[in-house]
């Protein structure tokens, strides 16, 4: 008798992508911190709202949007070093958010990890140092890696691209409506960070218990 043939599907998710500022990290406190004083110096147009509706975008490109509707001849790229300058300080303070962290730990050293973050180089690094969890991760892409930001898929494929992960094969996690657009744009599966968030507090756990 014929044995009957096995369809061996490969496992799933073979690869998973982390944003970093809302997701891996309670940051995006911090970071409006540091734009109100920005924003205030340069009386720029920025509401709490809408500053949190441009989460994924990095500072340069958002500096440069409130410029132009200004109408204000400034330097966009020393303006985006103020408010990095205002923010770095603050990192001392960063908590995790341990919904997600703890999906990270759990998944290191059985499928390659990665960050995938609008923000710089210098602050991500400080950030996952800080939390000390930057050795989860086979790579970290920011905003200097990429030519379009998110919501461009971009960011999502360069991660998969260094980890060695077809994107189909793999699972990203954003807390932001650009973001979780760049990772449906990549081909992957999207995790939507507010969702698991607001589960957890149902039940009881705190944003960074």
């Amino acid at each position: 008798m014929a044995q009957q043939k096995q369809n061996h599907q490969p496992p799933f998710p073979q690869g998973l992508i982390f944003d970093c500022d809302g997701t891996l990290a309670d940051t995006m406190p911090l970071h409006w911190r540091a734009w109100q004083a920005v924003a205030e110096r340069y009386n720029l147009a920025l509401t709490e709202q809408r500053f949190y509706a441009l989460g994924g975008v990095p500072a340069r490109d958002i500096v440069k949007l409130l410029l132009a509707e200004r109408g204000l001849a400034l330097d966009h790229l020393a303006i985006a070093g103020e408010k990095e300058a205002a923010y770095l300080p603050l990192i001392a303070q960063v908590e995790p958010i341990n919904a997600v962290v703890g999906v990270a730990r759990e998944s290191y050293g059985r499928i390659p990890l990665a960050v995938a973050s609008g923000g710089t180089r210098k602050a991500i690094e400080q950030v996952l140092n800080r939390l000390g969890i930057r050795h989860l991760f086979q790579t970290v892409v920011t905003s200097e890696d990429v030519v379009r930001q998110k919501p461009a898929p971009d960011i999502f494929l360069e991660a998969a691209r260094r980890i060695g992960v077809p994107p189909q094969f793999c699972r990203a996690y954003e807390d932001t409506d650009l973001g979780m657009k760049a990772i449906r744009a990549a081909g992957m599966e999207a995790v939507d960070v507010r969702t698991l968030l607001v589960k957890r507090e149902a039940a009881g756990v705190g944003r960074a218990a």
